[in-house]
């Protein structure tokens, strides 16, 4: 392992700035900020349509060019070029911060790999904003971000998080919201939890309480704009408490311990025959009946 001074120059190289722009409100744009968009050579943007539109209200002329998640190559090995032919390059997203479930991430191993110095500056984050006036603990978060789209992966998702005893962070748009909340309620149970939108706005909003009740709201609110779900984390209990498994075939519910635990049959048989209230051998018997 090497150490590396980040203010040191990196064989000539040029510098990788990763710029936070404002998730809603532009004064959220910090000054060292301003002044890093102002004297780089060139800005990687999510969408040069907006970025456009926020170098404009500053009055930043500045060449552009496009950089997200769906970028060829050709144009991740060109930033790097321009990189190492000594270019000072920013990185910006939509809002927020770039690579925090937005892109960056990619660019920004790579400039690491090739020994190339790369700034990360402070500035707006949504899910950070969303945590602090949630009101739940922030000694201790998980943020996850987009859960995913697919059933399977999203399910295992929401296995991952059952048990997790840090405060959760969930980004979600307007259209999924109420769908997400329902199945958070399925498969976490009736928890705190807060919903955070239009952060930095006129129109921030905070809806707090318990799942149930953040549905309630749901049925005549606001849903407009991106969300922030922070919800509260597992006390231990509410494995035991929320029948998540009342879908599965106990095949499939050992098959689940066997997976996301990494436990051996015995194991997973012994926490089955615990959640459904039925003796082990029984469950052993219709598991191991099942031609596999």
């Amino acid at each position: 392992m090497t150490l590396e001074n980040s203010s040191q120059d990196h064989n000539q190289s040029g510098t990788l700035y990763v710029v936070p722009t404002p998730i809603g409100n532009l004064e959220d744009l910090t000054i060292r900020s301003l002044n890093i968009l102002k004297t780089v050579d060139l800005i990687g943007a999510e969408d040069t349509r907006n970025t456009r539109k926020l170098l404009s209200h500053y009055e930043i002329h500045c060449p552009l060019t496009s950089y997200h998640e769906h970028s060829e190559q050709s144009k991740l090995d060109y930033l790097v070029s321009e990189l190492k032919n000594g270019k000072q390059v920013a990185i910006v997203s939509d809002a927020g911060m770039p690579g925090i479930s937005d892109p960056g991430t990619v660019l920004i191993q790579r400039a690491i790999e090739e020994d190339i110095n790369v700034v990360v500056l402070p500035g707006a984050n949504a899910a950070l904003c969303a945590l602090v006036g949630s009101g739940l603990p922030t000694d201790q978060f998980y943020f996850y971000g987009f859960l995913p789209r697919k059933n399977k992966e999203r399910k295992q998702a929401w296995d991952e998080l059952l048990m997790q005893k840090s405060t959760i962070i969930l980004y979600e748009s307007p259209y999924r919201l109420v769908d997400t909340l329902k199945e958070l309620k399925e498969h976490l149970g009736n928890r705190r939890m807060a919903v955070a939108r239009e952060l930095t706005k006129k129109f921030e909003e905070y809806i707090r309480g318990s799942v149930d009740e953040v549905l309630e709201w749901a049925k005549t609110g606001i849903i407009k704009g991106e969300f922030c779900l922070v919800v509260e984390g597992s006390d231990g209990i509410v494995l035991n408490d929320t029948e998540w498994w009342k879908e599965l075939t106990i095949n499939e519910h050992v098959d689940h311990y066997i997976e996301s635990e990494q436990l051996m049959s015995k194991e997973a048989i012994k926490k089955v025959a615990k959640d459904r209230g039925l003796q082990k051998r029984d469950i052993y018997q219709i598991y191991h009946k099942i031609d596999k």
